[in-house]
């Protein structure tokens, strides 16, 4: 996924799964990249508006203070936009296993937009 990422994850921990959090910020005009995650993550936008495009071609918009959970699975494509002027912060919780993948990055589904942003699975 695009933007700045931080993860943080609980002290002593190792092997298995474990709750695990990361700080994305995305810059205006930037986006993720279409992708899908593995399990579900649980998210709150902390500043900005995220824009999030679904396989279906439906749009979801969440300002600051929304929540919302990422649903898991490849049947679960979609492309979070910032189309504001100020960075889209999202605080990310999901389970991970040790140093699983945060996201599967993957071609635009069928009839969808593909990524516009530069270095993105098209």
């Amino acid at each position: 996924m695009g933007g700045r990422q931080a993860t943080a994850r609980r002290p002593g921990t190792s092997g298995g799964s474990d709750l695990t959090g990361r700080e994305i910020v995305i810059e205006s005009g930037q986006c993720t990249g279409w992708h899908y995650h593995d399990v579900p993550l649980m998210v709150v936008v902390t500043s900005g508006t995220l824009t999030r495009i679904l396989d279906d071609g439906s749009v979801a918009t969440h300002p600051a203070g929304a929540t919302f959970v990422e649903p898991p699975g490849h049947d679960h494509v979609h492309l979070g936009r910032n189309l504001g002027s100020e960075p889209v912060v999202l605080h990310v919780t999901c389970a991970l296993a040790g140093e699983a993948c945060w996201s599967v990055p993957t071609p635009a589904p069928s009839g969808a937009t593909p990524c516009p942003c530069p270095g993105h699975a098209r």
